[in-house]
């Protein structure tokens, strides 16, 4: 693993850590009132990070913060949409809560992406 795929992937998931307690914790904390475990977030933030480095950096040589932010946004929505479908089909989550944990999703990743790609371009 090279040095621009751990740099990217320590500030994007710091990046995307912050967003989600932004989104999560301060303006929408109706949709889950409480966290059991920061590790498991934290775990959860990087892996998800980590996957978004790898493609940028091995497959699609993204490098700056407008082209990883589009490519963030297009992959957040369409990972979001799908869990959110899946957990529709098992009656945990209604229309409304879809759209919006979608909304949120992409444009965490968006600004994730952004930084993730700008981290690679700035370390390479």
């Amino acid at each position: 693993m090279n040095k621009s795929i751990i740099y990217s992937t320590i500030t994007g998931t710091i990046v995307y850590f912050l967003l989600g307690w932004l989104f999560y914790g301060v303006l929408f904390t109706d949709l889950y009132p409480e966290s059991n475990s920061m590790l498991f977030i934290v775990l959860g933030a990087l892996f998800y990070v980590l996957v978004f480095s790898i493609i940028y950096a091995r497959w699609a040589h993204i490098s700056t913060f407008k082209t990883g932010a589009k490519a963030g946004f297009i992959l957040g929505l369409l990972y979001s949409l799908s869990m959110s479908f899946y957990m529709a089909a098992s009656g945990v989550l209604d229309v409304e809560r879809l759209i919006t944990e979608a909304f949120i999703n992409a444009v965490s990743a968006a600004i994730m992406g952004g930084v993730v790609g700008l981290t690679i371009g700035k370390t390479k």
